[in-house]
């Protein structure tokens, strides 16, 4: 009989088992936060100080972690982040990691530097697909890649706002590691002590055709990753203001949600050009290090916005007592990144699904401490020391500009 846990009792456990299987310069890639990973630290530090008050002697039978999302009946309130290394930690891990999604019932993100075509996703793991933009200096070439996500039958977009420039990893550098990838001396040797990963991952790649591309550039832009050294082909826009927004909003007909708020403000920004949604994020702390937790900023952003539209929130949430805290201070659902791409490194699909399932379980299980049975029920009440609440006044006066 299949041992389902694949070993793994929470997420910590699949780490480790990634951690073995994968590259140290892939893994780091993955794992690791940017400069002093100070906020890397932080996000996780921000959700530990958060503390739950159980409510005992409360009829919690009929649990149900259920949600509407957008229009949408999903089954838990957290969605797959994009990750654009899951190609990296699996064989079209992607492709594998969207049909856990799609038999899980949650949505699942696609990012721009996939190594999957958006349009193999739908037609070989349809489900609840958004999919992820960067936008590139060329407009026009972004502007395709949203037409061509919404042929496709992808159901929102997700725009990421906070990686204008890319994240001062100099792990990666030490490693010998680049997006698009390059060899060296030290990788080579990396590689090799990973047989199972050489022979598994990268064996079948070289045989089906050479390594992955970004399949969801444009023709003229379709690298290799083993193209050009970093930054060459992973392209940023760092001339994006609020105006890029509102030509998306207008060729965009679906969810518009925008990724990558960190105050107030912007949410009020976002929601000003037509925004469907904010993701309350720093990136898992990859990007700007120092940077405030999310967590700590949801509150004021819920305040200022939530009677808009729908805020979401990532960064940091590695157990299911992390997704009912977010619920609990204003967010309508989580978006997970790193645990699925471990549990994607660890099995597949099956990897994937036992992230899920962790999640679901520690999500099921909080929920019946705190007398919980519905996600819809979840509020500041269910914290042992309630966060204080944004001053009323101070948040229409964001909101008012």
């Amino acid at each position: 009989m299949t041992d389902q846990t694949l070993g793994a009792y929470n997420i910590e456990d699949l780490r480790i088992i990634a951690q073995r299987r994968v590259p140290k310069g892939i893994f780091e890639f993955v794992d690791r936060g940017s400069e002093d990973e100070i906020a890397l630290r932080n996000n996780r530090a921000a959700f530990e100080r958060i503390k739950l008050n159980p409510r005992p002697l409360v009829d919690v039978s009929k649990r149900n972690q259920a949600i509407d999302l957008f229009g949408q009946r999903q089954a838990m309130p957290i969605a797959i982040a994009p990750c654009g290394t899951a190609g990296l930690m699996w064989y079209q891990g992607e492709l594998e990691l969207a049909r856990a999604a799609a038999a899980a019932k949650i949505p699942f993100t696609l990012a721009t530097g996939s190594m999957t075509a958006m349009e193999r996703i739908a037609e070989e793991a349809p489900g609840q697909l958004w999919f992820q933009l960067y936008m590139w200096p060329d407009r026009a070439m972004s502007h395709k890649l949203v037409a061509r996500a919404r042929d496709a039958g992808f159901e929102a977009l997700v725009v990421t706002v906070d990686g204008v420039v890319s994240g001062n990893r100099e792990y990666n550098l030490r490693n010998g590691f680049t997006v698009p990838f390059t060899y060296s001396r030290r990788n080579i040797v990396d590689v090799m002590r990973h047989p199972r990963w050489m022979v598994g991952v990268l064996g079948r790649y070289t045989l089906g055709g050479g390594l992955p591309r970004y399949e969801n550039y444009p023709a003229e832009l379709k690298n290799r990753i083993t193209a050009a050294p970093m930054g060459k082909g992973m392209m940023r826009n760092d001339s994006l203001t609020w105006d890029d927004l509102k030509v998306l909003r207008r060729i965009w007909p679906k969810t518009l949600i925008v990724k990558g708020i960190m105050n107030a403000a912007a949410a009020v920004k976002a929601a000003d050009c037509g925004a469907d949604a904010v993701v309350v994020s720093n990136h898992g702390g990859r990007n700007l290090d120092s940077t405030t937790a999310p967590i700590d900023v949801l509150p004021q952003v819920a305040e200022a916005v939530g009677h808009r539209l729908t805020v979401l929130m990532d960064s940091g949430v590695r157990r299911g007592s992390d997704v009912v805290k977010a619920l609990a201070l204003g967010a309508r659902a989580v978006l997970i990144g790193r645990p699925m791409l471990y549990g994607t490194a660890v099995g597949g699909e099956a990897g994937a699904a036992r992230a899920i399932g962790i999640f679901r379980d520690e999500i099921d299980r909080t929920m019946a401490h705190l007398g919980y049975c519905t996600v819809k029920e979840i509020d500041c009440d269910c914290l042992a020391a309630p966060v204080e609440k944004p001053d009323p006044a101070i948040a229409r006066r964001v909101a008012n500009g």
